[in-house]
């Protein structure tokens, strides 16, 4: 089994050139699976795992996250990026007391997102929030990544050019990565690429036809959110039905 320092510098290589997909797991098993297919590296997955715990996406406590990050990374040889929400609070000194403890799971990289309990932060608070996460790496371990995550698709109307300069200054403020979700216009994620550069973009997908296109603009990996998990639930469902109108009468 690699260490987490090996594990965090394979991770931090693959963002420095090409391009990679970065699949969600949602518990060990799925970890399993994907290491075993031959992925390069994985994404825990906020959605998938609150589904496995029987609730709803965004009420897994900070703890119970904590708890899922540690567990996929025992799971796996591949490096774990970690989908750690908002960072499970909003003044940035707690945000980064946080992110040491998604750090000391083991993970390569964890997400801090710019929305929590119904509204977007103001760009000083979201920025100062990457900057408070990147400080609490740095004191822990420079290799882990950090991911800029703007929620651009929560906000009805927030323009793709709001949603680029956010990710400006997240990358300005020590995010490594930048995460736009849902942004799959073909001229704004280049353009995306473009304003954030050197810095590498990732981009989150559903339709899974959309990935191979997403290279030739310049997107270094590609991660596809609860899709893997919802898909998985649906076919459960579906073979549950089917159980169900198996029995007599």
């Amino acid at each position: 089994m690699p260490t987490a320092a090996e594990k965090r510098a394979t991770f931090r290589k693959l963002h420095d050139s090409g391009f990679f997909v970065v699949p969600n797991a949602w518990d060990a098993g799925s970890a399993v699976r994907l290491t075993r297919l031959g992925f390069v590296a994985i994404a825990s997955t906020s959605a998938g795992a609150a589904w496995a715990a029987g609730k709803d996406d965004g009420d897994l406590t900070r703890d119970e996250v904590l708890a899922h990050l540690r567990l996929l990374v025992a799971a796996t040889d591949l490096p774990v990026n970690a989908d750690f929400e908002n960072g499970f609070a909003d003044a940035p000194e707690a945000v980064g007391a946080n992110v040491a403890m998604a750090v000391a799971t083991g993970v390569a990289g964890v997400s801090i997102e710019d929305w929590s309990a119904g509204a977007m932060y103001e760009l000083p608070l979201a920025v100062d929030r990457i900057a408070a996460a990147r400080e609490s790496i740095d004191r822990v371990d420079p290799a882990v990544m950090l991911i800029g995550r703007n929620e651009n698709f929560r906000v009805p109307g927030m323009s793709a050019a709001d949603s680029i300069a956010r990710a400006v200054a997240y990358a300005d403020a020590g995010a490594d990565c930048l995460f736009v979700p849902f942004i799959l216009d073909d001229g704004v994620i280049a353009e995306l690429v473009a304003a954030v550069a050197p810095k590498p973009v990732n981009v989150v997908v559903g339709d899974y036809a959309l990935i191979a296109g997403l290279a030739s603009l310049g997107v270094r990996r590609c991660s596809v959110g609860g899709s893997l998990a919802a898909k998985s639930w649906a076919a459960f469902d579906a073979a549950a039905q089917s159980l169900k109108a198996a029995l007599p009468g």
